[in-house]
């Protein structure tokens, strides 16, 4: 019942996981730029920073530029991953069962991820493809971060991620008795084959783009949704693909 699940979900361990999320959106908030400073940085260009206390991607500033996107992780992909949590939830609910262990080794995969991506987001500014909060500074480079999203939409390993975050219930079964650390573990893993792509396109938004990750944070819910997911990969990729198309062009042009 919809209403047992409610009031499960008002136990300890949910409001704690929800205050995380709520916190990791109020840190992103905190840390976001205007979009009129990012205006003065295209103007005034990468010395305009240096007054301004963002974060910057040099060697110094690695473990600010990973724990930003840590908080973007938490904040954009644990929501996505809620209704698989909950059924996990419901199939141990006759033993005990480790939530924090699940929701751990979820987090493991998307810290690996954040870690890359942090890693990426530096060598982006060492080659001037990003300034330095990490909006795109090339249309080509944006073009490509797009066609590959775009393309990655229509992928059989995009489409074999979703079936198994549509059906968390058939994805648990499978793999229940191995226990809630391994089975978070194949869960974040899964949501990365979901949700990859379209997390690097925040080097195209603004990765301290608020709208952006917003804007992501629901495309990727529904997108996860059995009723509705399906009618939005495909359609999403097409739009990814002529964005594309239309950002080669301009560069041309």
């Amino acid at each position: 019942m919809v209403s047992d699940r409610i009031r499960a979900m008002g136990a300890l361990h949910w409001i704690v996981l929800f205050a995380a999320i709520l916190a990791a959106w109020v840190a992103l908030f905190a840390m976001s730029v205007p979009s009129d400073l990012r205006i003065a940085a295209r103007i005034y260009g990468a010395d305009f920073w240096t007054s301004f206390c963002v974060v910057t991607p040099d060697a110094a500033g690695l473990m600010r530029v990973f724990a930003m996107w840590m908080l973007m992780s938490g904040a954009m992909m644990a929501p996505t991953a809620l209704p698989a949590f909950a059924t996990y939830e419901d199939i141990g609910r006759q033993t005990e069962i480790n939530f924090s262990a699940l929701i751990a080794g979820y987090g493991a995969v998307w810290v690996g991820y954040s870690a890359l991506a942090a890693v990426l987001q530096m060598w982006f500014f060492d080659m001037g493809l990003l300034n330095a909060v990490g909006d795109s500074q090339s249309l080509l480079f944006s073009a490509a971060l797009l066609g590959v999203a775009g393309a990655y939409q229509f992928s059989p390993i995009k489409e074999a991620c979703l079936s198994k975050c549509r059906q968390p219930l058939t994805f648990f079964m499978g793999h229940f008795e191995e226990g809630p650390w391994r089975n978070g573990l194949r869960l974040g893993l899964v949501c990365l084959g979901c949700c990859w792509a379209l997390m690097l396109l925040a080097f195209v938004g603004g990765v301290m783009n608020l709208a952006f990750m917003g804007l992501a944070t629901v495309i990727m819910i529904l997108e996860k949704l059995p009723e509705i997911g399906r009618y939005i990969t495909r359609p999403l990729g097409i739009i990814l693909l002529l964005c594309a198309a239309s950002l080669a062009l301009s560069a041309f042009i």
